[in-house]
């Protein structure tokens, strides 16, 4: 495993300064299990949600690796849905906890066409005859690939902890692939399409969370995520969330979710890519300059309300010293903040076939650079 060779001095002063999470933990109960549990005293980000310890694992866990079609939209169902849901949950007043309601069984259950021996599947049922399987007609497509569940918990007056709230993301699929007696097909699916079923499909599963133990009056958050297709190297986003409130069995009103993400350079010919391509490409040729022994440089920008909130780039190389890479870093950070304006944040990556070799972070509204050298 590397290490950390070199960061800034003013990093490291941060650090000390910083007291353990064991210092001023508290341990609280829990209302529903005749169980304690800590929670740590340090956020390190007001983004971020304080997690409850010892670490509860969903039930649900593993079921996503077969269902979505990359890593990319893996993590994006789960990180997407964290954004989501600060907007109901807030980091200050809720603890979050992997999702502890949908058990393994539902999650089968729900994922799976729905038949006469699974009424519970929310996918549609494959009404063909065997006339028109005979024939080789194509069956209605699987819409749903996956279920996330999130939990927040709150603290009440008694010094307890007690569930305050649920996020459900609903992974879609935007083309379902399939084959049919060996041969390989896929189907796009409509926007109109999963923007409806992902309804229903919502609708459906907080009525059955509010016939779970402690469910009745929780609120419960729903996101719509549709997911990349195979290969593609930028994730999928949500597109649309609502919330149920307590006691309440219909999403109250649905919003549209305006994020995505884009790969540069980019051919897209849109203004708001425009002035990002641009400084990208010329960051990029900057990159070349330096050093020719790279096969590319990526980069992955996330918008919300079209505007560009942070960019990720990755650069592969191949170094051959310790005071290569320092000095190419050194480089690099200073390309940084000559290319890209202030207000998005920039993480620059730069890694060989050993493993991680830079990291260089420029956060919103900072002029002063995080950058990490791994020995």
């Amino acid at each position: 495993m590397k290490r950390i060779w070199w960061i800034p001095v003013s990093l490291l002063l941060l650090a000390g300064c910083v007291p353990s999470a064991s210092d001023e933990a508290e341990v609280l109960s829990t209302e529903e299990e005749a169980e304690t549990a800590i929670i740590p005293s340090i956020q390190l980000d007001d983004r971020y949600y304080r997690t409850l310890l010892p670490y509860k694992q969903s039930a649900t866990r593993g079921t996503i690796i077969n269902r979505l079609n990359s890593r990319y939209d893996i993590e994006e169902a789960e990180d997407g849905l964290l954004r989501l849901s600060q907007r109901q949950f807030s980091p200050d007043d809720y603890y979050f906890q992997e999702g502890q309601k949908i058990t393994r069984e539902d999650a089968s259950a729900w994922l799976s066409r729905k038949s006469k021996e699974n009424g519970l599947g929310l996918n549609a049922a494959d009404s063909r005859d065997a006339k028109a399987k005979e024939a080789g007609d194509r069956p209605s497509p699987e819409i749903l690939a996956h279920i996330v569940e999130q939990n927040y918990l709150v603290k009440t007056d008694k010094e307890t902890i007690r569930l305050g709230g649920v996020s459900i993301g609903l992974a879609l699929n935007s083309i379902y692939y399939n084959s049919i007696d060996e041969v390989s097909y896929e189907e796009s699916i409509p926007q109109a399409q999963l923007d409806k079923e992902g309804k229903r499909m919502a609708a459906e599963i907080i009525k059955r969370l509010r016939e779970k133990e402690g469910m009745k009056d929780i609120p419960i958050t729903v996101g719509l995520f549709k997911q990349s297709s195979r290969g593609a190297i930028a994730p999928g986003t949500y597109f649309a969330f609502g919330v149920a409130p307590g006691g309440e069995n219909d999403v109250a009103n649905w919003t549209p979710v305006k994020e995505e993400f884009v790969i540069f350079p980019t051919s897209g010919s849109e203004d708001k890519y425009r002035d990002v391509d641009t400084s990208f490409r010329n960051f990029k040729m900057d990159v070349e300059e330096y050093f020719s022994n790279f096969t590319s440089v990526i980069g992955t920008g996330f918008y919300q309300e079209d505007q560009l909130r942070s960019l990720k780039v990755d650069i592969p190389v191949q170094f051959y010293g310790s005071a290569e890479l320092i000095g190419f870093t050194q480089y690099l950070t200073g390309l940084v903040l000559e290319h890209f304006p202030e207000n998005i944040e920039v993480e620059v990556s730069v890694t060989s076939t050993n493993g991680p070799e830079a990291l260089v972070i420029r956060k919103a509204g900072q002029t002063e650079p995080i950058v990490h050298i791994y020995d």
